[in-house]
């Protein structure tokens, strides 16, 4: 593989495998808020939001770290009184119990007012802050770290004209024009020394993990399934063993646990789904560290590689898609070469497709446990060489075909279903 390409790979994998301390799209509404306090120079009378569709959807039922309490009115409150934007999506990780406190009581009173946004932009978030009769504002879009517009009193003090290098995945796709076969290639040619910094994500998402396993976060998915394979009712396998450290640490995550988390391609689930099954089969088959850190740049690879062309936000989950790459990681684990590593992510696309995203909140677990069960599954019948034939529904003989047709239908063919999605969440 050229060196320069080499070298283009290596950056995108860099800036799309960041740390985040909790879900990033309420996150990034605090982010918003936070630079729009910063510019108005003191604590804010009243806050109002405006946000994409997307955004709100999976923004309404998240747990808000260090609080207590989901959504996003108390993740604007938190950005304004105490978050710090230079820390981008760990804005949150040094407020102040007092500032807490305060954040709190601003919700209790009313004093945040969200509005749903008309856009076509998936990822949209306004952020204006008030005090007496002066204003500020923030506006971050395509990206959940991206300020766009900066306003003071309605005078624009800095904007974003250009967006089209925003989107690290589009990128991907037009620029990079990535395939399994060149991620495969950079996965096995790159210097280890280079893809190290990956073992941060490792000890990031298994502390996560570790909490939830530990604590009673949400629905306690991963700890339920720990606890039953201690009392002999589930067996001691690799798949609940993978599922237990998975899910356990999205239930962590999305019930507020203060950690951060390692996401990939703006989703701490997708971090989680992408790379904690392929650290689990690396520990059980007990692979050597270099073998799991290439597994782990393979998985997260494949994941941005999808979602480039579907989207950062879209009707279709994204525990598919990082469980898709974390089936082509474990494949690769197992000594899988490059037509079984294709055949694990047709054998997902013939699977899991069709998984509809109805927000972020303390049921993407579930299906987490899902997207863990069958990456695994679908490795095993890959590593075989069993795979989905090209006769069946969306299945193309050509893998670079077949995610094509997953991105399209959850982009472009979804899109009523999403409207509907959000609409049944809002009436409830």
């Amino acid at each position: 593989m050229d060196r320069q390409y080499q070298k283009q790979i290596l950056e995108l994998l860099k800036s799309e495998v960041v740390p985040a301390m909790g879900c990033t799209e309420p996150i990034a509404v605090a982010l918003a808020t936070a630079k729009a306090a910063e510019l108005l120079g003191e604590d804010p009378t009243n806050i109002v939001i405006k946000v994409s569709r997307n955004i709100l959807k999976n923004a309404m039922g998240v747990g808000i770290p260090g609080t207590g309490m989901r959504g996003i009115p108390i993740a604007a409150a938190m950005g304004a009184m105490g978050g710090i934007s230079e820390k981008k999506l760990e804005v949150l990780a040094d407020v102040s119990p007092e500032n807490t406190e305060k954040a709190k009581l601003f919700v209790e009173q009313q004093k945040v007012a969200v509005e749903q946004k008309e856009t076509s932009e998936m990822l949209y978030i306004e952020s204006l802050c008030y005090a007496g009769d002066r204003k500020a504002s923030a506006i971050i879009k395509k990206d959940h770290t991206a300020f766009y517009e900066l306003k003071i009193n309605d005078e624009v003090v800095s904007v974003l004209e250009d967006t089209s290098n925003i989107d690290h995945a589009e990128e991907s796709k037009n620029d990079l024009n990535l395939t399994i076969k060149k991620i495969l290639e950079f996965t096995v040619s790159i210097p280890f020394e280079e893809i190290q910094f990956l073992r941060e994500a490792v000890e990031m998402n298994l502390a996560v993990s570790k909490e939830g396993l530990t604590h009673e976060y949400g629905l306690q998915v991963g700890k339920k399934v720990m606890e039953n394979v201690e009392k002999g009712i589930l067996s001691p396998g690799l798949i609940n063993y993978a599922q237990s450290k998975a899910c356990a640490a999205s239930d962590a995550r999305m019930a507020g646990c203060t950690l951060p988390v390692m996401t990939t391609t703006g989703s701490g689930n997708q971090g989680i789904t992408a790379m904690l099954p392929v650290i689990a089969v690396a520990d059980r088959l007990m692979k050597n560290e270099e073998k799991m850190i290439r597994a782990l740049a393979l998985s997260n690879l494949i994941t941005i590689h999808i979602k480039s062309k579907l989207g950062r936000l879209s009707a279709l989950c994204g525990a598919m898609v990082a469980g898709t790459g974390a089936s082509a990681g474990i494949t690769y684990l197992m000594g899988g070469n490059c037509s079984q590593i294709e055949a694990a992510i047709q054998n997902m696309a013939g699977g899991l497709t069709g998984m509809i995203c109805d927000g972020a909140k303390l049921g993407c677990s579930l299906k987490i446990s899902a997207a863990v069960n069958q990456a695994i599954q679908l490795a095993l019948l890959a590593i075989d060489n069993v795979c989905i034939g090209d006769t069946d529904g969306i299945i193309d003989q050509d893998v670079e075909k077949t995610i094509a047709n997953v991105a399209e239908i959850g982009s472009q063919g979804m899109l009523e279903t999403d409207k509907m999605i959000l609409e049944k969440m809002i009436c409830k």
